[in-house]
């Protein structure tokens, strides 16, 4: 590490620290031959390019990942803290592996698999705007390929229903599965669009 005072190649770490919201190691170093003193950062270097649709490429940005799975989960269980977990778990996965690139694609099947297991509702949420569902049926059919999921239980009435389904009777505590509030959801979607079919109608 140069010194960027006298460019003298020799410094000593003084002091070590971890730097939490940069994900990065902050060390003081003293120049060994001028005496002054620097800060350096040490990161992991994820050099991750994103194959877009459009065959462009850009930079792997964990908080972009992060803002797309937090609009998916909001109103429902997943905390943002478990988000940040996620968008964390499937960044190191991607390093272990030592991925170079990556398309936009098979970034969001990765997204999906994980919401999935997370939370049924923001995974449906994710799926809508990756699979660029044109309507409502498109929708419905996500929905029912969850039947193979018939034993995991990801939500409760009294705690998504409301979320999901508004205007629902949230004092109800019978279980309910993901996949039923979303086909709820998509009902209500449904209501509205015929209703609003009517009035511009008359």
């Amino acid at each position: 590490m140069r010194c960027p005072f006298c460019n003298h190649e020799e410094s000593k770490v003084t002091d070590s620290r971890d730097a939490v919201e940069m994900n990065a190691i902050r060390r003081r170093r003293e120049c060994c031959q001028c005496m002054k003193r620097f800060t350096t950062f040490e990161t992991v270097d994820l050099s991750l390019q994103v194959k877009k649709r459009d065959g462009t490429f850009e930079d792997f940005q964990q908080e972009k990942l992060i803002h797309g799975m937090d609009a998916a989960c909001r109103h429902t269980r997943v905390s943002h803290d478990q988000v940040r977990a996620l968008a964390y778990k499937i960044k190191t996965e991607l390093m272990a592996k030592g991925v170079r690139e990556i398309s936009s694609q098979e970034l969001g099947d990765i997204v999906i698999r994980q919401l999935k297991e997370t939370d049924l509702v923001a995974y449906i949420r994710f799926a809508c705007v990756y699979k660029r569902f044109k309507d409502v049926r498109e929708l419905l059919a996500a929905i029912e390929e969850l039947s193979s999921d018939e034993g995991r239980e990801s939500l409760t009435a009294k705690g998504q229903q409301g979320s999901c389904c508004n205007g629902a009777d949230s004092s109800v505590h019978s279980p309910l599965k993901g996949r039923d509030c979303a086909r709820a959801a998509v009902q209500e979607l449904e209501n509205e669009e015929n209703s609003h079919h009517a009035t511009t109608e008359k």
